[in-house]
C-alpha cells in the first residue's frame, strides 16, 4: 500500500482538535441553557413566592398558589385541595378548568382515590399515568381527562393544611425532580402565608368581637330594649362568622320548647317564630347540655336537624346563650350547603362572645327589675299617702258640705252645694281605683298599661270634638281585664268618640269605663242631638258584632235632657 501523502495527513491533524473544540462548544452551549432555564425557574419561583406574599385574604391567597404553581412547570391543570378535621376535602381551589366544564362536573372531588392518598400519606407523588396507580379511583362524569400529576402537601407548621395538584404539563412531558422541588418549595412558603393569613383573620375577628361585646354592653346599659339587642347580637355573630344566617331560640315558660326570637340573614321569615322541641332536636340538646356543636345538617338524615335543613343551612355552629349552669337559649350561625365548615377559631369566640352577650343581658335585667322595685316602693307609698291623707280629707270636706245642705235656704245654693257634693264623690271613687291600679299593677309596661291607652284614646279625641270629655275610670282595669278584651274596648271607645264626634254636636261628653261584677263597661254620654235616623250604622253594628263575640251587651239609648247613651258591656270570665 502506498503512504499517503503528506498533504492529506496535515489535514486530519487539523481537523481532529476542531471536531473536539465544537463538541465543547455544543456541551457548554447545553450547560448554558441549562443554567439560563434554572435561572429563570428560580426567578419564577421568587416571583410567585412574592405574589402569594401579598395580600392576607385566604381565599385570594389560595388562588394565587394555584396559578404560581401552575405557571412555575407549565402544567395545564391545577388545584388545591384543603383538608377538613375528618380527613376529608372540605374546599377545592381549581385553576385551568372553564366554568362551563365546572358545571358539567357531577361532583367535586371528595378526596378519594390518588387524592385520598396523598391525604393519607402526605409526602410528594409523580405520576407518569394517573390511571396506572392502583389507589386510582377514575374521574367523575364529565370531567376533563388528565395523564401526568404531580401532588405536595401544603403544611402548616406541623400540620398539613391541605395539598396543592398539578397535572398534565403543556409540553406533554412528565413532571420531573426539579418540577417537584420547585413545588415543594413553593408549598413551603404559601405555608408561611396561609399561617399569616390566618393570624390575620383572627386577629380582625377578635377586634370585631371586642367591638360588638362593647357596642352590646353599651346599648343594654343605655337601656335599649331586650329584643333590639338581641337583634344586635344574632347580627354581629352572623358577621364574625361570616355565616348566611343567625338565629336565636330562647325557652318559653314551660322550658319544653324554644321560640326562635330573632332571625338574621336567608329566609328570615322562615325561621322566627318557629317553635322548637328540647328534647328531639339539635337545638335542644345545646340547651339542655349547654355545650357548643359543629355539625353538617345536610348529612343529618335525621329529625334532629330537620329544622335547620328547611331554612336551607349545610353547615352549622351551635352554642349555647349564656354559661352552661344558666343557660338562656341557644345561638345558632349556619351557611349554605357546599361551604365549608365553620373553624375551630371561630367557635371558640363566639362561644365567649354568647357568654359575655348572655351575661351583660342579665346584667341589665337585674337592673331594670332593680329599678321597676323602686318605682313599686314609690307607688306604694303614693297609694298610701293617697287614701290615708288625700281621700279623707276629701270625705271630711264632703260631709261637711252634706251637713251644711240643711242649713241653706236658697234652692239655687243647695244644688250648687248638693253638686260640688257628688263631684267629690266622683274624684274620691277615681282616686280609690287610682289606688287600686298603684298596688296591682301588671308585669307589662307602663305604655301598655290599658288605662293610659284609654287616656290617649280620650285625649286624641278633644281634637275632633272641640272640648275635653269627662273621664271616669273605676275598678282593678289594668289587671281585670285581659289584653284580647282589652283591644276590643278600644275600638269599642274609639267608634263612640267618633259618632259623637261627627253626629251628636254636643257640648258635653262623659266616659265611665267600670270593672265590676266581673264585667268590663263602656258608657259614653253626650248631650247633643242623637243620632240621626238617615245615618249609616255600620260602625254602630261592628260595636254590637264585638259584643256578641265576648258574650256581652250593646244598647243605645235617649238621655234624659238630650243627647244619646252609648253602653257596651262584656264579662270578664
Amino acid at each position: 500500500m502506498a503512504d499517503p501523502r503528506p498533504d492529506d495527513t496535515g489535514r486530519e491533524r487539523l481537523l481532529l482538535p476542531q471536531m473536539r473544540l465544537d463538541d465543547l462548544l455544543d456541551e457548554v452551549q447545553s450547560r448554558m441553557a441549562t443554567i439560563m432555564a434554572t435561572r429563570d425557574r428560580i426567578h419564577a419561583l421568587l416571583e410567585a413566592v412574592i405574589t402569594i406574599g401579598e395580600g392576607l385574604e385566604l381565599e385570594t391567597l389560595l388562588r394565587r398558589v394555584t396559578e404560581a404553581a401552575v405557571t412555575l412547570v407549565n402544567a395545564r391543570y391545577g388545584a388545591i385541595g384543603v383538608i377538613g378535621p375528618n380527613g376529608e376535602l372540605t374546599r377545592f381551589i381549581p385553576v385551568g378548568v372553564s366554568e362551563e366544564q365546572i358545571a358539567q362536573i357531577d361532583h367535586w372531588p371528595r378526596g378519594e382515590g390518588i387524592l385520598g392518598l396523598l391525604i393519607k400519606e402526605p409526602r410528594p407523588l409523580r405520576l407518569s399515568a394517573i390511571t396506572d396507580h392502583p389507589e386510582s379511583a377514575g374521574f367523575p362524569a364529565r370531567h376533563p381527562e388528565m395523564r401526568s400529576f404531580l401532588g405536595v402537601p401544603i403544611r402548616v407548621r406541623d400540620d398539613v393544611f391541605g395539598n396543592l395538584y398539578l397535572s398534565d404539563k403543556t409540553d406533554g412531558d412528565d413532571f420531573d425532580e426539579d418540577d417537584e422541588t420547585l413545588v415543594l418549595a413553593l408549598a413551603t412558603a404559601a405555608g408561611v402565608a396561609i399561617e399569616n393569613a390566618h393570624l390575620f383573620e383572627e386577629t380582625r375577628r377578635r377586634e370585631t368581637w371586642l367591638d360588638a361585646s362593647g357596642e352590646i354592653t353599651t346599648r343594654l346599659l343605655s337601656g335599649a330594649r331586650t329584643d333590639e339587642v338581641l337583634r344586635l347580637v344574632a347580627r354581629r355573630a352572623r358577621m364574625m362568622s361570616e355565616a348566611d344566617l343567625a338565629l336565636i331560640a330562647l325557652p318559653e315558660n314551660d322550658q319544653e320548647r324554644l321560640v326562635v326570637q330573632v332571625c338574621e340573614g336567608i329566609d328570615v321569615t322562615e325561621g322566627r317564630g318557629q317553635a322548637i322541641d328540647t328534647a328531639e332536636t339539635l337545638v335542644g340538646r345545646v340547651y339542655a347540655r349547654g355545650e357548643p356543636r359543629l355539625a353538617d345538617v345536610t348529612a343529618h338524615a335525621s329529625r334532629d336537624a330537620e329544622f335547620l335543613r328547611g331554612l336551607g343551612l349545610g353547615p352549622v355552629l351551635l352554642v349555647p346563650f349564656g354559661p352552661p349552669e344558666r343557660v338562656r337559649g341557644v345561638l345558632v350561625v349556619g351557611s349554605r350547603p357546599g361551604r365549608s365548615p365553620f373553624p375551630e377559631s371561630v367557635q371558640d369566640m363566639l362561644f365567649t362572645f354568647a357568654d359575655h352577650a348572655a351575661v351583660a343581658l342579665e346584667l341589665a335585667e337585674t337592673r331594670h327589675t332593680a329599678e321597676r322595685l323602686s318605682v313599686l316602693e314609690d307607688r306604694d307609698r303614693i297609694a298610701r299617702d293617697l287614701h290615708d291623707i288625700v281621700i279623707q280629707r276629701l270625705f271630711a270636706t264632703a260631709m261637711s258640705l252634706m251637713g251644711a245642705v240643711n242649713r241653706i235656704s236658697d234652692r239655687e245654693s243647695t244644688e250648687r252645694v248638693q253638686r260640688a257634693v257628688d263631684d267629690l264623690d266622683d274624684t274620691i271613687r277615681q282616686i280609690r281605683s287610682t289606688i287600686f291600679e298603684l298596688q296591682h299593677t301588671n308585669e307589662n309596661d307602663e305604655e301598655n298599661w290599658l288605662r293610659a291607652q284609654i287616656l290617649d284614646v280620650v285625649n286624641n279625641s278633644a281634637g275632633t270634638l272641640g272640648f275635653s270629655p269627662r273621664l271616669l275610670l273605676e275598678g282593678p282595669i289594668d289587671s281585670a281585664v285581659e289584653p284580647s278584651i282589652a283591644d276590643q274596648l278600644l275600638a269599642v271607645l274609639q267608634e263612640a268618640l267618633s259618632n259623637v264626634a261627627r253626629h251628636a254636636r254636643a257640648s258635653h261628653v262623659g266616659v265611665d269605663i267600670r270593672v265590676r261584677d266581673e264585667a268590663v263597661a263602656v258608657r259614653v254620654e253626650d248631650n247633643g242631638a242623637g243620632i240621626p235616623k238617615q245615618v249609616r250604622r255600620s260602625g254602630l253594628r261592628n260595636v254590637r258584632t264585638r259584643a256578641d263575640q265576648l258574650g256581652g251587651e250593646f244598647e243605645t239609648r235617649p238621655r234624659d235632657g238630650g243627647g244619646t247613651v252609648f253602653h257596651w258591656r262584656v264579662p270578664l270570665a
